[in-house]
C-alpha cells in the first residue's frame, strides 16, 4: 500500500508538472501584454515616440530594431563596427548629419541612446522613401541599399519578382526582417499606451511625385 500511496504521488507530481509545462508553452506562444513586457523592454520612451512620430514611423517598429540589433544595449558594437541602440555606422551618421532635416544630436555620440535612435529612425525613412516599402528598407538597413538593388536587379533580369524575405540570399537579412516584423507585434500588443497610436503598415509610404 505505501508503495502504491507513493507511485500515486509521483504520478501527481508529473502530471502537475506536465500541466504547469503546457500552460507555459501556451502563454509563450500567445505572449500576452503583460508576458511580453518581461522579455521586451522598452526605454527612452519620449524620444522614441517623437523620433517616430517626426518620421511618419510606427514606434513599434523602431522599438522592434532596437530589440532586435541591440537587446536596448546602448554600448554594443558590431563587428563590423555599427554602434549602439539601432546599430549605426559612424559613416551613415555622418552622412545623416548633412543631410536636410537631419534630427538632433552630435553623429559621434552614438552610445547616447537619443541620438541613436534620433538618427536611426531618420535613417530607417530615408530608406523607406528610397526602397518604397518597409520590408525593403529592412532589408536595405541590414544588407546596404547596394545589395538590394543587385537582389531586385537580378530578379527583373530573370523576370521574375523579387519578394522579400524569401528572395534575400542573406540568411542573416531574411532572420533580420522577420524577427523586426515579429518583434514590432508584440511590442504594439505589449505597449499600446506608451507607444501611442499605431501606423497601419508601419509607416507612411510617401509615393513619389511624378513629372
Amino acid at each position: 500500500m505505501r508503495w502504491l500511496r507513493r507511485h500515486r504521488l509521483w504520478i501527481g507530481v508529473v502530471a502537475a508538472m506536465a500541466a504547469v509545462g503546457v500552460a507555459w508553452a501556451i502563454v509563450n506562444a500567445v505572449m500576452p501584454g503583460w508576458y511580453a513586457r518581461w522579455w521586451y523592454p522598452l526605454n527612452n520612451i519620449s524620444v522614441l515616440r517623437a523620433a517616430a512620430h517626426r518620421e511618419a514611423v510606427d514606434p513599434a517598429l523602431i522599438a522592434a530594431v532596437v530589440q532586435v540589433e541591440s537587446k536596448w544595449d546602448p554600448d554594443a558594437v558590431s563587428r563590423a563596427g555599427a554602434v549602439g541602440l539601432m546599430q549605426l555606422l559612424p559613416s551613415t551618421a555622418r552622412f545623416i548629419a548633412g543631410e536636410q532635416n537631419s534630427p538632433p544630436g552630435n553623429p559621434a555620440q552614438l552610445t547616447d541612446s537619443d541620438v541613436n535612435i534620433g538618427y536611426g529612425t531618420w535613417y530607417l525613412r530615408y530608406l523607406v522613401n528610397r526602397t518604397g516599402s518597409v520590408a525593403a528598407a529592412l532589408v536595405a538597413y541590414n544588407a546596404g541599399e547596394h545589395n538590394l538593388a543587385v537582389w531586385r536587379a537580378r530578379a527583373v533580369a530573370s523576370h521574375n519578382v523579387f519578394t522579400i524575405p524569401g528572395d534575400v540570399p542573406y540568411a542573416e537579412t531574411r532572420a533580420f526582417v522577420n524577427n523586426v516584423f515579429h518583434d514590432a507585434g508584440i511590442y504594439r500588443r505589449a505597449y499600446p499606451d506608451q507607444l501611442g497610436p499605431s501606423i497601419p503598415g508601419y509607416a507612411v509610404i510617401i509615393t513619389p511625385r511624378k513629372g
